[in-house]
């Protein structure tokens, strides 16, 4: 409907936190511990300007370009985040906006709809994994999303801890019985735009299982069974990360990258790509902003893996500047479920179109035709904004 269309991702959000329960908005917006890193993020894009070309513009911008071999039509892709119940559809919805605008699909193993139905929506879909249960368990769940036609694998090493926040953590149930809906009913009842979505859908509650973690002949883990094998498993060593690579046939991306030391030791791995994320704030509170630590791991490795940024991305203008500093592409997160709350697939869509306007617009301001040729004269950068 036009009058669901929004111009901004910042008006996304406001209607988001107008359509949702107060939990689930708070679980959307939540950082670890104060949340100074994901404020972080997106506060330091600020600190970054365009010296603007008013005469001489190109009159066409190309934004195309190719990521893990996916050729895609603007420098944007889908991050996976997990259960996303703030719509019926949720990774659905999501995998059919991406595909509707030529972007590609990340798809997390805490997902709320399965790997096969995703693929079907968008078969450019990388699947992400953690280090979760034994090799066998995760070469299962690596033969599966090979099967259903993933194209790519993440593996997430940057949600390495479970913090606390300062404001409290939004509470995630059990499990979706008759007793936590009678607890849910005071906040849900309040919300009748998220209501009727869920009876249009069905009157189905939203799902607390996660069916990309099953392995063979069993049943959809509950969420919190799932977290319980990731967090009881120990966390990956590179051995185990060069191993994972060899176990797929195809391009593997380690996402949450920080430290130039360890983007050095992902391409000696095998990796082909890396994400510069600190997993939107929520992993280790107190990190710098990814995009500060994006120029010099870009520097150090951008000829031999594929470089790509996650955190902070709220408009075109932002990924412009990521791609100045030597990122091939970007991940967004929280503003595609913004975009998924405020208006479910459709919301998706805007949320991408949002990008590719401010992109070409940032594009046309600084006088530049193609996105190979950004680099980082296009911007000013101030002194000490940068970490290695």
């Amino acid at each position: 409907m036009a009058n669901e269309w929004f111009e901004s991702v910042a008006v996304a959000q406001a209607r988001a936190k107008k359509t949702l329960p107060a939990s689930v908005y708070g679980a959307l917006i939540a950082g670890s511990e104060r949340g100074s890193t994901a404020k972080e993020n997106t506060s330091a894009f600020a600190e970054l300007g365009f010296m603007p070309i008013t005469v001489g513009q190109p009159p066409s911008r190309e934004m195309a370009t190719e990521v893990m071999g996916q050729p895609i039509s603007m420098p944007v892709l889908i991050s996976p985040t997990g259960v996303q119940a703030v719509h019926p559809q949720a990774e659905v919805a999501v995998a059919r906006a991406a595909a509707a605008r030529g972007v590609a699909m990340g798809l997390s193993s805490f997902a709320s709809k399965p790997i096969e139905d995703v693929i079907a929506a968008n078969p450019q879909t990388f699947f992400q994994v953690y280090w979760a249960g034994d090799r066998d368990s995760i070469l299962e769940r690596l033969s599966r999303a090979k099967s259903a036609g993933a194209v790519g694998l993440i593996l997430t090493a940057d949600w390495s801890f479970s913090h606390s926040r300062d404001w409290g953590s939004p509470e995630i149930p059990q499990a979706m019985n008759l007793r936590t809906m009678i607890k849910h009913l005071p906040e849900v009842i309040v919300r009748p735009k998220w209501c009727r979505t869920w009876i249009g859908d069905g009157w189905r509650p939203p799902t607390l299982a996660v069916p990309n973690f099953a392995t063979a002949g069993q049943s959809a883990p509950n969420f919190f069974d799932a977290y319980g094998t990731w967090m009881q498993t120990p966390p990956p060593t590179w051995e185990d990360a060069a191993w994972l690579c060899e176990q797929w046939d195809g391009p593997v991306m380690l996402k949450g990258v920080m430290r130039v030391d360890e983007a050095r030791r992902a391409a000696d791995a095998g990796f082909s790509a890396i994400s510069v994320s600190n997993h939107g704030g929520n992993n280790l509170d107190g990190t710098p902003a990814s995009i500060r630590a994006l120029p010099a791991i870009a520097e150090a490795v951008g000829d031999s893996v594929e470089v790509v940024l996650d955190g902070g991305i709220r408009r075109g203008s932002d990924v412009v500047k990521a791609l100045c500093l030597g990122a091939r592409a970007v991940m967004i997160g929280r503003a595609y479920l913004w975009g998924l709350a405020a208006n479910g697939q459709a919301g998706v869509e805007n949320v991408l179109d949002i990008m590719r306007m401010g992109i070409d617009s940032t594009m046309l301001g600084i006088g530049c035709s193609e996105i190979s040729s950004l680099d980082r004269s296009q911007l000013r950068i101030p002194d000490g904004f940068e970490v290695a």
